[in-house]
């Protein structure tokens, strides 16, 4: 074999190797060029983390925190024009979720009324602290408002914030609270009853959308609370949900959950790609500065 047959076998080797990472592991990063901060309100204070330009995101971190995989997400929001404001109210940021790492977490979030994890109808204290960081970032940032990711635990708290007319692109991916034991919490919005009235008025009066995203079987994020959702936002409720049944095309397990994170794979076509970039288009279409 020639050097330079050689090189060219080898230089497809490589790239047969990434390819097979980017299909087999989600993207990852860490904390270097963000900003660090403690933020208090509604009497709560907790550490949030800052960087990028432009129109402002407060991206919600799932359990059990800020991971490498929840900053590949707000890297890649930065990437296409954001600012992104990421609060850490649980978990060590930067640190990868282990099983028992996140069993720790979640036993803590069980008991703690900041969140009220069981709570049908509730109004959560968390969220009138994610009420204020948004308002912070809207009065620091340019566009007509802010847009608020949640996902998993924090799906119905990003939510709860679109109350205020200063958040304009709610994003609700896989949306576990109240955790679903039972018809009851499976039903139920994650929001409290006047908070879902208020949402509601706001997509009939301010042309407010709201964008869920979950997989097909995820029981842990249950399909009867969008319908719950779709029963009272109607056609202002915009819903992406990937097929994660037995056989499906993409290889999905049937306990596939974090849509936006976890699940995602840098690979041409892969669903979450699609998913993940309409979640950037609708981010775009809401909050983007007017020409």
């Amino acid at each position: 074999m020639t050097d330079s047959a050689a090189s060219a076998s080898d230089q497809s080797t490589d790239q047969s190797s990434d390819q097979s990472a980017q299909s087999s592991t989600p993207p990852r990063s860490d904390l270097t060029g963000w900003s660090r901060a403690p933020f208090t309100a509604a009497g709560l204070t907790h550490d949030c983390f800052e960087k990028g330009s432009g129109p402002g995101v407060v991206l919600i971190p799932e359990i059990p925190g800020i991971t490498p995989e929840v900053l590949a997400l707000a890297d890649h929001l930065i990437a296409n024009g954001f600012t992104v404001v990421v609060p850490s109210p649980f978990g060590t940021p930067g640190r990868l979720g282990t099983p028992g790492y996140i069993a720790k977490v979640i036993t803590r979030l069980c008991v703690s009324a900041e969140f009220r994890a069981f709570a049908v109808g509730a109004e959560r204290p968390i969220t009138g602290y994610l009420r204020a960081v948004a308002a912070d970032l809207a009065a620091r940032t340019p566009g007509p408002g802010v847009g608020v990711i949640g996902m998993c635990f924090t799906g119905g708290f990003a939510l709860a914030t679109a109350v205020d007319d200063v958040v304009l692109a709610p994003v609700v991916s896989q949306p576990s609270v109240p955790f679903p034991v039972g018809r009851a919490r499976q039903l139920d919005p994650g929001v409290s009853p006047a908070a879902l009235d208020r949402i509601a008025e706001r997509t009939k009066n301010d042309n407010l959308c709201v964008l869920g995203l979950r997989f097909s079987e995820d029981v842990t994020s249950p399909r009867a609370r969008f319908d719950t959702l779709r029963a009272r936002l109607g056609d202002a409720f915009e819903v992406i949900e990937l097929d994660s049944s037995p056989g499906n095309p993409a290889g999905f397990t049937t306990g596939a959950h974090s849509l936006l994170t976890n699940e995602v794979r840098e690979v041409p076509g892969h669903p979450t790609i699609a998913a993940r970039d309409r979640v950037v288009e609708f981010l775009k279409e809401r909050i983007s500065v007017a020409a």
